[in-house]
């Protein structure tokens, strides 16, 4: 045989083991293969989770409170390792990433979701909840377990909902106090159709841009502002850029943590009972660490920067309330009556009259 053809078959061995070993590590299989390094063990499986937000924010510190439980509950032959800041893909990337199994877990902010399945939108509705309690209830009750069963027909697995808080309106063009003083501002929001239907109520102009470009936005002024966590606007440091900060409590941010159905479908029943029993666990532990970051963040932002802050009074809050509540008629149909009702009733626990 020729060197020529030698070297041509070497390289095709070469090309087809390279491919081969690649999607070995890509995918996680039901068997792993055995690791000689871990005597009586099977192999470590390797899940890839992306998400865009910084570490030390909610969700960034609940993956890796996720990652820490898989490894102590499978005694190391399962890691999950966590891809922060939109490392591998952007927000609006991400869902599509996962869908073609680039990834194996994310967690995108519920307000992108709609794009899958228009019921998503009932979290977006303006002063869906008037507190933690209520977001609790609300995410990981009725409503909660519907919109994540909702992701099946897309090919996805819904394993929880991880709340962040309420969101704030940051901005150059202020203060913001009345909701006439958003007209003519112009806004980034997430990918959403009823945030972007309130902007618009609001005579506001919203952007939907990627969360990763929102800095550069303002820092150029191609933006006056944004809605936000506490926890997003600390720790992306968009406090440091923008003049005015209304603590407005008028939306809710949120994640649903999502597997590929036929990633998690290829696990064995033992490996799917472990990151479930950590999911729980660590879902329990981030309703509580989310509220206290974004408390605690806030009280850093008030010391370290010179951003003007102006919390809405009762009345004032009550002012937002009545401006937007048409938005709720409108989409009632979208969004299906069901979970409309179910909303509503809960709002109604939550009420407290003055």
């Amino acid at each position: 045989m020729k060197k020529s053809s030698i070297a041509v078959l070497f390289l095709s061995i070469s090309i087809v083991l390279v491919v081969y070993l690649g999607y070995q590590n890509l995918f996680p299989q039901a068997e792993p293969p055995y690791d000689d390094d871990q005597e009586g063990l099977n192999g470590q499986l390797i899940f890839k989770f992306s998400h865009v937000v910084a570490e030390n924010t909610p969700k960034g510190q609940a993956a890796a409170k996720f990652a820490e439980l898989v490894d102590e509950k499978s005694n190391g032959t399962i890691q999950i390792v966590v891809f922060p800041n939109g490392s591998l893909y952007s927000d609006i990337e991400e869902i599509n990433a996962l869908k073609d199994e680039q990834v194996h877990m994310i967690a995108p902010s519920t307000s992108k979701l709609d794009m899958l399945s228009p019921e998503w939108g009932v979290l977006d509705l303006p002063f869906a909840f008037s507190e933690y309690d209520a977001i609790a209830e609300g995410v990981h009750g009725p409503i909660g377990e519907k919109l994540l069963q909702s992701l099946q027909k897309e090919g996805i697995k819904g394993l929880a909902h991880w709340p962040n808080g309420f969101k704030q309106i940051t901005t150059n063009k202020g203060p913001v106090i009345s909701p006439e003083d958003l007209a003519g501002q112009n806004f980034r929001i997430m990918q959403s159709k009823i945030i972007q239907a309130q902007f618009g109520m609001l005579g506001a102009i919203a952007q939907q841009e990627s969360f990763n470009s929102t800095f550069k936005l303002i820092e150029e002024g191609k933006v006056d502002g944004e809605e936000n966590t506490i926890s997003n606007i600390y720790s992306r440091k968009f406090y440091t850029v923008q003049k005015h900060m209304t603590i407005t409590n008028h939306g809710y941010l949120g994640y649903a943590v999502m597997m590929n159905q036929d990633v998690w479908d290829r696990q064995s029943n033992k490996t799917q009972q472990i990151l479930l029993e950590a999911m729980k666990e660590t879902t329990a532990w981030n309703d509580e660490n989310a509220q206290k970051l974004n408390e605690e963040q806030l009280a850093l932002i008030k010391e370290n920067s010179s951003i003007e802050i102006h919390e809405l009074s009762q009345a004032e809050q009550r002012q937002w309330m009545e401006r937007l509540e048409p938005l709720y008629k409108e989409y009632e149909e979208i969004i299906g009556s069901e979970l409309m009702e179910d909303l509503q009733d809960l709002k109604k626990r939550y009420t407290h009259e003055d």
